[in-house]
C-alpha cells in the first residue's frame, strides 16, 4: 500500500468520525463553508467525473458485442441516479410525515445505503491509482463531498448519527479502502462501478450540496469553482493527468 493511498483512506475515515466538528458553528461562516464546498464539488463533477465517465465509455467498446451503443455506461449512471433518488425520496417522505419508529427505522436504511455508497466511492478513488498532488486534489473534492453527506444525515437524526451512523459510514470507507488495495476486479466491472457511483455522486452534488438560493454565498461558491478548476486543469496540462 502506497503512502498516498494510506493517507487518503485514513483522511476519509476521520472525516466521517469528526465531520460536524469541522463545520463552523457561526451561521454566516457555515453558509460560506458550504458554498465553497459546493463549488469544489461541482467543479469536481465537471472536470473529473464526467470526462472520466466518457473515457470509460470509450474503453468498454473493446469488449465487443456486449457494448454496441455509445451510452451504455451513461445508462448505468442513470440507474445510480434513480436508485439513490428513490431511496432518499422514500425515506425523507416518511420522515416529514412523522417522527415515529418507522421513520427512524427507514433512516437506518439510508445510513446503511450511504455506507455502501462510501465503500464504492472509496474503492473507486483508491483503485484508480492516483498519487501525489493528483491524490491531494481529487481526495480534497471527495473529502468535502463526504463532509456534506455526513452533515446532511446528521441534521435528520443527530442522535442516531452520532451514536452509530458515523461509524457505519466510516466502516464503509474502510471496506472500500481494503477492497481497493486487495481486490482486483476486471476493467469492465470497475467501469460499471464507476458509472454507477458517478450517477449517484452527480445527484448528491447537484441536489444536496448546492446551497439553496437564500443560503448561498455566490462569491464564495464562485471562488471554489474557479480555484479548483483552474488548479486541476493546470496540473492536468503539465502532468498529463
Amino acid at each position: 500500500m502506497s503512502l498516498d493511498v494510506f493517507i487518503m483512506g485514513f483522511a476519509f475515515i476521520l472525516i466521517h468520525l469528526f465531520a460536524n466538528e469541522l463545520i463552523p458553528s457561526n451561521r454566516i461562516n457555515r453558509l460560506k463553508w458550504f458554498s465553497f464546498s459546493g463549488g469544489l464539488a461541482v467543479s469536481y463533477v465537471f472536470v473529473y467525473v464526467l470526462p472520466t465517465l466518457h473515457k470509460e465509455q470509450i474503453l468498454v467498446k473493446k469488449y465487443g458485442d456486449y457494448f454496441t451503443m455509445e451510452s451504455e455506461l451513461y445508462f448505468v449512471g442513470l440507474i445510480g441516479v434513480l436508485i439513490f433518488y428513490g431511496i432518499q425520496k422514500f425515506v425523507r417522505k416518511a420522515q416529514h410525515k412523522n417522527k415515529t419508529k418507522k421513520a427512524r427505522a427507514l433512516f437506518w436504511l439510508q445510513i446503511l445505503f450511504f455506507g455502501f455508497y462510501n465503500m464504492l466511492v472509496a474503492y473507486t478513488v483508491i483503485s484508480h491509482n492516483v498519487f501525489g498532488v493528483q491524490a491531494v486534489f481529487y481526495g480534497l473534492a471527495v473529502g468535502m463531498h463526504f463532509i456534506a453527506v455526513a452533515h446532511d444525515l446528521w441534521r435528520e437524526y443527530a442522535d442516531i448519527y452520532n451514536k452509530v451512523g458515523r461509524y457505519v459510514l466510516a466502516v464503509g470507507i474502510v471496506a472500500g479502502w481494503i477492497m481497493g488495495v486487495m481486490v482486483s476486479l476486471s476493467p469492465l466491472t470497475e467501469s460499471i462501478i464507476f458509472a454507477f457511483i458517478a450517477g449517484a455522486m452527480i445527484l448528491n452534488v447537484l441536489k444536496y450540496e448546492l446551497p439553496p438560493d437564500d443560503e448561498a454565498h455566490f462569491v464564495t461558491f464562485t471562488i471554489g469553482v474557479v480555484s479548483y478548476t483552474a488548479v486541476t486543469l493546470s496540473l492536468g496540462f503539465f502532468f498529463q493527468w
